[in-house]
């Protein structure tokens, strides 16, 4: 073969390795950055799906941000401290509240249908309500502008553990009726004809409550956020077991207990007052174990 024809053979395999190289590395490069691509798309989608906004939208206020509370499953505690912007909305709110004394905002609280309420309310969702009540008062804000509810609903958006913002706020509108003052003669009635009554073992004292305590300590809540002179009254009892004196400093501390056990739930601690009759006012036998059970408690009605 001559010089010439070998000279332009191996330019012609060097013309086919190239392209065969190209076509296998760069293309491969081609693929690999449109995966890389894909998944960052996919994440910034999953953080868009778990945004929900802290939203104070009223006559006269409208602030919005991405910063949100958040609470734990099964938790109705606030997770501190709370995000900066969520911060400056509440201070917004407050100046807004002290020029409008009058304004009425619902905080209304959800809880996922699995999730399991530990909490003295009715459901978890209240619970959380209450808690954010709890935290606006706690900056400055006044109890009277607010009520709670509490909704269960089958999902929530979340992070991890962490529930995102499940709280919404409603603020009624300036020609939204007022509640009749009758209703709140006939919750108080209700709450007085069919007290709340916590029991105690010897020595001991407990927050395990029935749903119906539960339901009882939610109305002794709502009639005090409403009927702002209300004052609760918890007076301690127990049994006859040792000398007067002893009895009645442990029917104190009962009715303190029940005191501190109402302020974690939401009820000001200045409105709450309390008594100890010791073992001078007993429902049930002091002679059988289930009388003398009968006898430690502690009554919770409102003045």
């Amino acid at each position: 073969m001559s010089k010439k024809a070998l000279y332009l053979l191996g330019i012609a395999i060097t013309i086919i390795l190239g392209t065969f190289l190209y076509l296998k590395f760069c293309c491969n490069c081609c693929t690999k950055t449109a995966d890389v691509t894909t998944e960052t798309v996919s994440v910034v989608v999953a953080q868009d799906t778990n945004f929900v906004p802290f939203v104070l939208s009223g006559s006269g206020i409208d602030y919005r941000t991405h910063g949100n509370l958040k609470f734990l499953k099964n938790n109705a505690a606030v997770i501190m401290p709370v995000h900066d912007s969520v911060a400056i909305g509440i201070e917004n709110l407050k100046g807004f509240l002290i020029k409008n004394p009058q304004q009425k905002i619902t905080i209304t609280g959800y809880a996922t249908s699995d999730e399991k309420n530990t909490t003295a309310f009715e459901n978890l969702g209240l619970a959380r309500a209450n808690e954010v009540k709890n935290y606006f008062v706690s900056k400055g804000l006044a109890a009277s502008n607010f009520d709670t509810k509490g909704k269960i609903i089958d999902q929530w958006k979340m992070s991890s553990d962490t529930l995102l913002g499940p709280v919404e706020y409603n603020f009624e509108s300036a020609d939204t009726p007022a509640v009749s003052t009758d209703e709140w003669v006939i919750l108080k009635n209700k709450i007085n004809g069919d007290a709340l009554v916590l029991h105690f073992s010897t020595n001991k004292s407990s927050e395990d409550l029935s749903a119906d305590e539960k339901q009882k300590v939610a109305d002794i809540a709502k009639y005090m956020d409403h009927v702002k002179e209300a004052v609760v009254l918890v007076v301690g009892h127990s049994d006859n077991v040792g000398n007067r004196d002893s009895n009645v400093v442990l029917g104190q501390k009962r009715a303190d207990f029940s005191k501190n056990y109402l302020v974690k739930n939401g009820i000001e601690t200045t409105r709450i007052e309390t008594q100890s009759k010791g073992p001078d006012e007993p429902i049930g036998e002091n002679t059988t174990a289930e009388g003398k059970a009968n006898n430690r408690r502690t009554v919770i009605t409102i003045k």
